[in-house]
Parts: C-alpha cells; sequence; structure tokens
C-alpha cells in the first residue's frame, strides 16, 4: 500500500514547523466588535421591573424590545441590504405597538410614564 500525505500541513495542528500559530477557519477572534452596543436583559429587567420576580410584563418587554430594535437599527445602518434582518427589525416593531397599545388601554399613567423613560415619542 502506498500513503498519500498532504501537499499542505494539517490546518489545525500546530505541525509543519511554521512560526506561525494555530488557526481555526472562520474564526471570529481577529474580527474587531464593530457595535458597541449590546443588549444587557438583566440590566434593564432591573430596571422596568415592577415587582421582586417580575421579567415578562408589558413593560419589561416593552424595554427588551426597544433595546432590541435600537440594536439591529445600528446594524441596519452599516449594513444596508441585509433584508432578513429589517423584516425581523419590522416584526419586533410591530410587537412593540401592540404590547403598547395594550399597556395604553389598561394602565394610562404606566404607559405614559414609559413612553417618557424609554424616550420613544417626542
Amino acid at each position: 500500500m502506498r500513503t498519500v500525505t498532504p501537499a499542505h500541513p494539517d490546518f489545525h495542528s500546530g505541525e509543519a514547523g511554521g512560526t506561525e500559530p494555530a488557526r481555526t477557519p472562520y474564526s471570529r477572534e481577529t474580527r474587531s466588535k464593530t457595535m458597541s452596543t449590546t443588549v444587557v436583559k438583566p440590566e434593564i429587567i432591573a430596571e422596568y421591573k415592577t415587582h421582586d420576580k417580575d421579567t415578562g410584563s408589558s413593560e419589561v418587554q416593552v424595554a427588551l424590545l426597544t433595546a432590541r430594535i435600537n440594536h439591529l437599527t445600528e446594524h441596519l445602518r452599516t449594513h444596508r441590504k441585509d433584508f432578513h434582518s429589517r423584516r425581523g427589525l419590522l416584526q419586533m416593531a410591530s410587537r412593540r405597538r401592540k404590547l403598547l397599545d395594550y399597556l395604553k388601554r389598561h394602565n394610562l399613567p404606566k404607559y405614559n410614564e414609559l413612553l417618557q423613560k424609554l424616550n420613544l415619542r417626542k
């Protein structure tokens, strides 16, 4: 039998005697982060919760959606042709609108306070 040796060294191992460190294909480590704002759920939940164990009230959901919408809006400013993300943005905006309508019907003072806090309307 005849053994075949590869023409190129193994990509994942540091063998081959090169001075270059082993790299992994498609690694994201070398890329720098372009967006500085990230959605930090625990902080948002802590700020907008109505009681100690609140994670899903309308106020918290609207605040989380607003943070995600702002984050995605920044993404779309640099990636104008990302139509799949644009569709997700429209869905999130619609969901936020429905939650705000619910809040407006059931608790108008909370609704107005939330709009002021999130700076949604001028």
